[in-house]
């Protein structure tokens, strides 16, 4: 019996995996998950104040269990250190042999920008044309690659480091602007740390479409209560969403029902028409969940055993 198992970094992952693909694969495991073909127990979170957290995310489906062991400590810019990291420990879930580890943080980017583009697709009005990306690191320029490759071709990034907005619009082939400039588009895409709100309801507008994709834990918030309070609201799942996302402000204070959110994988499925009218402003707060992080792994999986992207090997 070999006990050698892969190890796939940062460059192997995202030579696997391109946005379309992503974006596919991202988009199926939402459909799974809400046809209850895939497994995903609750997000366990371990803070370590002040200076970030630890989560453990769990998911098995297709073959395979992961168990994703990832950080967030947005001091860390402040470090020249990433502010997300991560591993991913894949097994099989005929036997439970170990299969893979598979870098956490570059998984955590295809699938958060993935996610940004299938709701815009899914929740956008038909008019929509520019996406203002608002956060231009590791996660905004990969939102903004999935969402040009979704078909959004201009677009505005705006941030607080301008040169970190100006590498993104490079990158992207987009403008920089000012953040009210990039709040002007039609879709906003929020990728900012989440710890102030940088959109209120002055801000809304009929027919805008909002990735929140910024407030991934409890106390986060890139929206004020009020302008939330005042979308057609979906997100990626209401547990985690109500615990440590976007909506989180709004449905402690009561001032937002289960009722009146619906889960992005509800309207991917048919179960839910999605958006209402052009005229409303649709949000979809997007907190990350494992099984689009499983989505994303299996491909990585399927690139390797095809030969198509190389990893050294280790044994415990």
């Amino acid at each position: 019996m070999n006990d050698e198992v892969p190890v796939l970094d940062y460059a192997a992952v995202m030579q696997a995996v391109t946005p379309e693909r992503a974006i596919e694969r991202v988009r199926d495991g939402f459909i799974r998950y809400a046809k209850d073909e895939w497994t995903m127990p609750a997000k366990v979170y371990l803070d370590s104040p002040p200076h970030g957290d630890f989560r453990a995310m769990p998911a098995a489906g297709h073959g395979i269990a992961i168990l994703k062991w990832v950080t967030s400590f947005p001091g860390n810019s402040t470090r020249d250190l990433p502010t997300v990291t991560g591993t991913i420990l894949v097994s099989d879930t005929d036997t439970g042999r170990w299969l893979a580890l598979v870098d956490g943080r570059s998984v955590t980017a295809l699938r958060t920008g993935a996610a940004a583009a299938i709701a815009s697709q899914a929740l956008e009005s038909d008019t929509a044309q520019r996406v203002g990306l608002i956060g231009s690191g590791l996660h905004g320029r990969w939102a903004g690659a999935c969402l040009k490759t979704a078909g959004y071709e201009e677009g505005v990034c705006a941030d607080i480091n301008p040169a970190a907005s100006r590498a993104a619009a490079d990158e992207l082939g987009w403008s920089v602007g000012s953040l009210s400039e990039a709040m002007a588009c039609d879709v906003i895409t929020l990728v900012t740390p989440g710890y102030e709100p940088v959109m209120d309801a002055s801000h809304l507008r009929p027919g805008m479409h909002i990735n929140a994709l910024g407030a991934d834990g409890p106390g986060k918030a890139e929206m004020t209560v009020d302008a939330v309070e005042q979308c057609e609201l979906y997100c990626d799942e209401w547990r985690q969403a109500s615990h440590g996302g976007e909506l989180t402000g709004a449905a402690s204070s009561g001032r937002i029902t289960q009722e009146r959110v619906t889960e992005l994988g509800a309207v991917l499925t048919g179960q839910s028409p999605g958006r209402t009218s052009d005229e409303v402003v649709t949000l979809f707060d997007s907190t990350g969940l494992a099984i689009q992080d499983l989505a994303i792994v299996r491909v990585v999986l399927d690139e390797y055993h095809a030969g198509s992207i190389e990893a050294p090997a280790i044994s415990l």
